[in-house]
């Protein structure tokens, strides 16, 4: 995902904490199966290097799950939090697939607006 209404978009689905990441789930009802994957990564996390190490550990970890994980005709939004450089890469996936089977369910949390 490259656009800024996506993101805006898929911040309306389900949203599931985890200690390294915060992942969004919104299923995009335009018939098109594909699962697309946005990552972003704030200022208050770290400075570029940092922000970019997180990213790619993402990115592989996207790779690695979503095809088998993830669901189909929805967008997925990894929001990286700063203990996503700490934590060991078997770590990762565990929350990544508790994550997503969280989202699967319907377990996740609604997203509400702030007041």
């Amino acid at each position: 995902m490259t656009r800024r209404p996506d993101y805006l978009a898929a911040n309306a689905g389900r949203r599931a904490p985890m200690p390294g990441f915060v992942l969004l789930v919104n299923p995009r009802d335009d018939g098109d199966a594909a699962m697309r994957i946005g990552i972003t990564v704030t200022k208050k996390v770290g400075n570029a290097v940092v922000r970019n190490r997180i990213k790619r550990r993402f990115r592989a970890l996207a790779r690695e799950m979503l095809p088998e994980h993830g669901l189909s005709g929805a967008d997925h939004v990894l929001i990286g939090r700063g203990a996503a450089l700490e934590r060991d890469w078997a770590t990762l996936r565990t929350d990544l697939a508790k994550a997503l089977a969280k989202a699967r369910s319907g377990a996740s949390t609604p997203f509400r607006a702030k007041r």
